[in-house]
């Protein structure tokens, strides 16, 4: 019987907590480029495979995920990060209205894409993101087969990154987006390679600079709306999970295990990392998300059947 390939494909394909994208640059796992839905994107997996779409979060994009995608090809799941409208290579539309950015807009692209991809989507939020899959959920409930919040919370970001935040409108007003990334650096007291170093200085000034100031003002003023999500997944039996890092330093963990239990969602902490744990321990993440599909009631067992994995992938027990 053909089944969804687990953790020990994971493992197999990655076998340190670090590894990295580039690990897979040449093998059958690899990311590739694409466009889905006008977004760009990075994919990996079976065309037939359970989509997992992954929406970034404010200031990301599509890389952030870069690191979990061949693990979740590696176990059958077809992969899609993108960036939103409005992020790196998403730039949107310059002459369009600012709406496109906004919750309801994003949402819209998710839609968009869930359809392209063929049918409803394992949707995985990080942070803003998750944000987006929500109203996702509330607007466009057939695009998803299950919703993931990943590192987000139950409302408008609090604590010293919601302090940031508010700091970028003066900053931006004083000496736009130079100033808001001289002081952004300033504070960084992560050591990065000069190639990252590089990458991340050119994602910011090759995002949408309206695009920006819309979503961090979202992201600033979204009201807690865990009650309506709740019984909109309940309405159509949609699986929840929150998850986040230890060490989140964004909306506490606290908060957010209370927004799990509000939700009735699946709860995982996710060891040895903070606010973004796909780069921070991708098998860990990789082999919670794996496990989440593998257990959705909304993924029927024929999906898993249909998967071919190679002769030396693990068997579902």
């Amino acid at each position: 019987m053909r089944t969804l390939r687990t953790e020990s494909a994971i493992s197999s394909a990655c076998g340190n907590r670090r590894c990295r994208v580039t690990a897979f640059a040449d093998g059958p796992y690899a990311p590739r480029r694409a466009i889905v839905a006008g977004l760009a994107a990075l994919t990996a997996g079976p065309a037939d495979g359970p989509a997992v779409l992954l929406l970034p979060g404010f200031t990301g994009s599509k890389e952030d995920f870069a690191p979990v995608l061949p693990l979740l090809a590696a176990a059958g799941l077809r992969g899609v990060a993108v960036d939103q409208r409005g992020q790196y290579e998403s730039t949107g539309d310059p002459d369009g209205p600012d709406s496109q950015f906004e919750l309801a807009g994003l949402a819209a692209d998710v839609a968009r894409a869930a359809a392209e991809l063929g049918g409803p989507v394992h949707l995985v939020g990080h942070s803003f993101g998750g944000l987006v899959a929500r109203a996702a959920l509330l607007a466009h409930p057939e695009a998803l087969a299950s919703l993931v919040l990943l590192g987000s919370g139950p409302a408008a970001i609090v604590g010293p990154r919601g302090l940031a935040l508010r700091a970028m409108f003066p900053l931006y007003d004083a000496g736009g987006l130079e100033a808001v990334w001289a002081a952004a650096r300033a504070v960084d007291t992560v050591v990065r390679s000069p190639a990252e170093a590089e990458f991340l200085r050119r994602r910011f000034f090759a995002s949408s600079e309206r695009g920006m100031l819309v979503m961090g003002r979202a992201l600033l003023a979204e009201p807690d709306r865990v009650a309506t999500v709740a019984v909109a997944a309940a309405a159509r039996a949609i699986p929840l999970l929150v998850a986040h890092g230890v060490g989140d330093d964004a909306w506490p963990p606290a908060l957010q295990a209370d927004m799990a239990a509000r939700l009735g969602a699946r709860y995982e902490v996710i060891p040895d990392a903070l606010h973004s744990p796909a780069a921070q321990n991708p098998p860990a993440t990789a082999g919670l998300l794996v496990a989440f599909v593998r257990d959705s009631a909304a993924v029927g067992s024929l999906a898993f059947e249909a998967l071919a994995p190679p002769a030396d992938a693990a068997e579902v027990a």
